[in-house]
């Protein structure tokens, strides 16, 4: 029983009540209606079989009500306790008024679990402080109904234990909001959750992701995150993307001779029909496909024929072709199997996700890929793909997704500019968005390691200083031979014109790494703004980040 079952989340359950009250009512109409009987109560004395049975149903009952009022440990005390090495289990906490949150937040779960992460999952009624506090990261899914409302079972997670105001600052979080945006509070109580966490000192995993009515894109987007945090990006996805073909026009490096790892810029046209729209901030879903190698070497140990006609859902195509985006098994872990068998046994290879580096009106869409590498020193899987193995001229699946968290502020606002990495990808959109706009109030704040090499998009940059577009730049190279620096730090020596320009209403975007450079200039923009304006600003849309 959860305390959807009780007054107050903590008294006694609306059941036991119920019955309780149910009792006393038929105790009065039997008060009531003895003076109606003159006669015998009984046509005949009962049986003794029947008294047994009576008394058999009347102990049943009262052990039911015994068991109702017997104090019980929280439903998470013993799956708690049953961690292995005694540290808490990842929480998945869903507060749920359809269902799908709930859904969700099992699906969640699940995928954690079979990548082996110890999961405990539980309604939000059932999260008190004691387990905030000694749990140290958690995954919370958030439905919102009525007028902005918490679902009815979170009320008392709301009344009880938000209330309390726990410190939380061991605790790392991500939050899936649930709405509908034609609603005017769209995702309120999910909103109020992640600022309740993170003003308790709670640190945010990656920044909170907001459903619109379901949006698969969006759902995928969140698969995403949870897995690449948790280690588990090669799961598959809930709801595969309905991809397009795009040709890759070209592809150069765009770091060569850097310390680090190296970059790719490329550019990708369709291959049939005209160019799609999409704004600055939105996202390229690509799907990745396996080295012919790969293939090859499978089709060779089971002998089967690469060009064996079969079906994966999308119509027939031959068995080489259809393995290039499929999950592929040890060749000994399947033996005796036929084509159509193999195929219908695998799974789909999951997307990758990339900051759109450039707006329609330039006539292509323009990414920026670092080579990642695998602990074995083989190429990661979407990076390989792109970087290595997609042929120049040949096809790479794509799918555009909105990412309205990281559109543009209005154009007659100044606007801070602030990332790391191939996280100079999306601020180059947005860069080229103001300039197609005419708002010239904008400042570039980018860091890598080599001042001589890992400026990426060096020519764009110059061309827009000289042009009047980026009348502000500050650029960090932690391998700088005079004087290393990191963007935190250009940030708190700039800290008397970041405080003019918030002042006069500029929005502050943030691109790039999520487990270095994102929390560090997060912690000096509070230092220099402090932290309440930070929030503030968070509220009001002028601080959004788009990190990975």
């Amino acid at each position: 029983m959860s305390a959807l079952d009780t007054a107050d989340g903590r008294g006694l359950p609306w059941s036991l009540l119920g019955n309780l009250a149910l009792l006393a009512l038929l105790a009065l109409c039997t008060i009531a209606l003895l003076p109606l009987h003159d006669d015998a109560w009984w046509i005949s004395a009962p049986r003794p079989l029947r008294w047994w049975l009576a008394g058999g149903v009347a102990a049943a009952y009262a052990g039911f009500c015994a068991a109702q009022l017997w104090p019980r440990r929280p439903a998470h005390a013993k799956a708690t306790a049953a961690s292995a090495d005694g540290t808490p289990p990842l929480l998945v906490a869903w507060a749920s008024q359809t269902g799908f949150a709930r859904l969700l937040a099992e699906r969640t779960a699940a995928m954690l679990h079979a990548g082996g992460v110890p999961v405990l999952a539980l309604p939000l009624e059932e999260v008190d402080a004691a387990l905030l506090t000694r749990t140290r990261r958690a995954l919370f899914v958030a439905s919102t109904t009525g007028d902005g409302d918490p679902p009815d079972h979170a009320l008392a997670f709301l009344r009880r234990t938000m209330a309390q105001c726990p410190a939380l600052g061991g605790l790392d979080f991500a939050l899936l909001a649930l709405g509908d945006r034609e609603y005017r509070d769209f995702c309120a109580f999910g909103r109020q959750l992640d600022e309740w966490l993170r003003a308790r000192g709670a640190r945010p995993l990656f920044d909170r992701v907001e459903v619109d009515n379901a949006d698969a894109a969006t759902l995928r987007h969140w698969q995403y995150e949870v897995g690449r945090f948790g280690g588990l990006s090669d799961l598959p996805d809930w709801t595969p993307p309905a991809y397009e073909p795009w040709r890759l026009h070209s592809r150069r490096q765009a770091n060569a001779g850097s310390p680090g790892g190296a970059a790719f810029d490329l550019q990708l046209v369709p291959a049939a029909g005209a160019l799609p729209s999409w704004q600055a901030g939105d996202i390229a879903e690509v799907g990745p496909r396996n080295a012919r190698e790969r293939v090859q070497a499978l089709l060779q140990a089971l002998q089967l024929p690469g060009d064996a006609p079969v079906d994966a859902g999308n119509g027939t195509e031959a068995l080489a072709a259809c393995l290039m985006r499929m999950q592929l098994p040890a060749a000994d872990a399947v033996s005796d199997v036929d084509a159509q068998a193999l195929v219908s046994g695998l799974r789909p290879l999951p997307h990758r996700e990339y900051s759109i580096a450039s707006i329609p009106a330039e006539g292509h869409l323009r990414l920026l890929v670092r080579r990642m590498t695998r602990p074995d020193g083989s190429a990661g899987l979407g990076s390989g793909w792109l970087c290595d193995l997609a042929a120049p001229g040949g096809t790479i699946d794509v799918r555009l997704r909105r990412n309205p968290g990281f559109h543009p502020p209005p154009d007659d606002l100044p606007l801070i500019l602030i990332g790391n990495g191939t996280g100079m990808a999306g601020l180059r959109a947005h860069l080229q968005a103001r300039v197609a706009a005419g708002a010239r109030a904008n400042w570039l704040l980018f860091g890598e390691r080599s001042p001589a090499h890992d400026l990426f998009f060096a020519d764009d940059i110059r061309r827009w200083q000289a042009q009047g577009w980026l009348p502000r730049l500050d650029l960090a190279f932690s391998r700088a031979p005079a004087a290393p620096c990191y963007v935190q730090d250009r940030l708190r020596a700039a800290a008397a014109d970041l405080r003019d320009w918030v002042d006069r209403g500029a929005s502050v975007l943030v691109c790039g790494n999520a487990v270095g450079m994102a929390p560090a200039v997060d912690a000096a923009l509070a230092e220099v703004l402090g932290t309440e304006h930070l929030e503030a600003l968070r509220a009001e849309g002028r601080y959004r980040r788009d990190v990975y």
